[in-house]
């Protein structure tokens, strides 16, 4: 009986030194493992960001297939999907760790990627290296905003986004791309392209403000007739969609510029002015 206690003891000890490669810290890190397991993740925002991936990826196999509208209208679907999962979950009080990470390598797909091979294969494929260059370095600078964005976090003032946003630049290349569709590109529309390319990637990383529209409170009763003008912009952008989205995105990429040319470069806010959670 004593030895059959030995061995069964024997090998539960040697099973908490392989699970925790030692015995008292596999013991504490077992039931913080199953707690971790147990807690799970948020549903709906998680849904969302799955949504958002998917539209990034399919944007992908319609550049493919040479359907370059319709990828551009995949990009813009993928914007509203990360629009309303960083909504949802403030809402929800569902934000946590999981879902920021989540939500920026959907964002490496959806607004660097699928942008960047779409803008490669609409215009710049026979411009050689120099071109593809531009759609890499597009794809590059977007995952390097993105993962800048996830360190300053709480410590920059939430009003402002610092250097152009990843979806605002994948919104340039989209409205470019439906702006473009079904004319005979030239050599120097391509090469104006190729430089436009360069142009917003590095205004990615760039530290120019950008209006972030975070202060904007949607649940607020508002008068009727901004009802009124929020319809009749729609109605303006729907009669010709594609100059106007090209407007409306070129216009917000160069905003940055021209407010440090105006302003001038502000002083950086303290942490008491951002709030952490924030996505954007």
């Amino acid at each position: 009986m004593r030895g059959r206690l030995g061995r069964r003891s024997t090998s539960n000890g040697g099973f908490a030194g392989a699970a925790g490669h030692g015995g008292s810290g596999g013991g504490r890190r077992g039931p913080l493992r199953q707690k971790m397991g147990r807690r799970g993740i948020f549903l709906l925002p998680s849904l969302l960001t799955t949504g958002n991936l998917f539209c990034g990826f399919f944007a992908l196999i319609l550049t493919l297939e040479q359907r370059y509208p319709e990828a551009a209208l995949a990009i813009f679907v993928a914007m509203v999907m990360d629009l309303l999962d960083g909504r949802v979950a403030r809402l929800m009080r569902a934000t946590s760790q999981f879902g920021v990470e989540y939500d920026s390598l959907a964002d490496v797909v959806s607004f660097c990627v699928a942008p960047g091979f779409l803008l490669y294969s609409f215009a710049l494929r026979d411009l050689g290296r120099p071109a593809w260059f531009g759609a890499f370095l597009f794809v590059i600078c977007g995952a390097l905003r993105l993962a800048r964005f996830n360190v300053q976090t709480g410590t920059v003032d939430r009003r402002y986004f610092v250097g152009l946003s990843t979806p605002a630049a994948a919104g340039v290349v989209a409205s470019s791309v439906l702006l473009l569709d079904g004319r005979d590109m030239t050599r120097w529309m391509e090469v104006a392209v190729a430089a436009g390319s360069y142009i917003v990637a590095l205004l990615m990383v760039s530290t120019f403000r950008y209006w972030s529209f975070k202060e904007i409170d949607f649940a607020r009763r508002r008068p009727v007739r901004t009802l009124l003008v929020v319809v009749l912009g729609i109605m303006i952008v729907a009669t010709h969609h594609e100059l106007f989205l090209f407007a409306l995105f070129s216009g917000y990429a160069m905003s940055g510029p021209l407010r440090r040319l105006i302003v001038g470069r502000v002083t950086a806010p303290t942490p008491a002015e951002a709030r952490p959670g924030d996505t954007h």
